[in-house]
């Protein structure tokens, strides 16, 4: 007759052997979805492209700037919109005198209303974190710096001005009389 403990010995090698298979199995498996994931991605990405090209109305979208031809009425060319509208992630335009601030994304115009607001009741500069804070934002590392981001760019193209490190206000320019808003 068998002992217990030799029993007990077969049954924990047999589950043993058993858990040994199916984690090279699992592996085997995972190693086939990481390959079947991103050939998946490649195709998702391919069918974007292709949305984009064959997307009807958006005109040539391999050149932008390409001017229409004059009809044979003499009328001028038309040229397509500029950057004057707001769009989402625009490149943000260098200011000048008469530049509204519809020519930025909205999330640059929600700066700028935001500092024109505390400029209006004679308060100081803001940080990014106070700006978070503002907006009701998180504050967290990466919203604050998405933020800082913004405002350097804001700060670079001419639209605030930087008096300290980290503190931003509307440029002079842009507070000024009718400064773009």
């Amino acid at each position: 007759m068998p002992s217990v403990v030799g029993l007990l010995e077969q049954r924990e090698l047999t589950a043993r052997r058993r858990m040994d298979g199916l984690r090279e199995e699992a592996d085997r498996i995972q190693a086939e979805l990481v390959v079947a994931e991103r050939e998946w991605n490649e195709w998702v990405i391919a069918r974007s492209r292709v949305d984009e090209v064959l997307s009807p109305g958006e005109g040539n979208a391999a050149d932008p700037d390409a001017v229409e031809e004059p009809s044979d009425r003499g009328e001028p060319p038309v040229r397509p919109a500029s950057s004057e509208a707001a769009k989402p992630k625009s490149v943000v335009p260098m200011w000048r005198a008469g530049l509204a601030w519809s020519a930025l994304s909205a999330d640059y115009q929600r700066i700028l209303q935001a500092l024109a607001d505390r400029n209006r009741l004679g308060q100081g500069p803001l940080t990014c974190q106070e700006m978070a804070a503002c907006f009701g934002l998180d504050l967290v590392p990466a919203k604050v710096e998405a933020l800082r981001s913004k405002a350097k760019r804001l700060t670079a193209r001419g639209w605030l001005a930087e008096p300290a490190p980290g503190r931003f206000t509307l440029a002079k320019s842009v507070a000024g009389p009718g400064g773009g808003s």
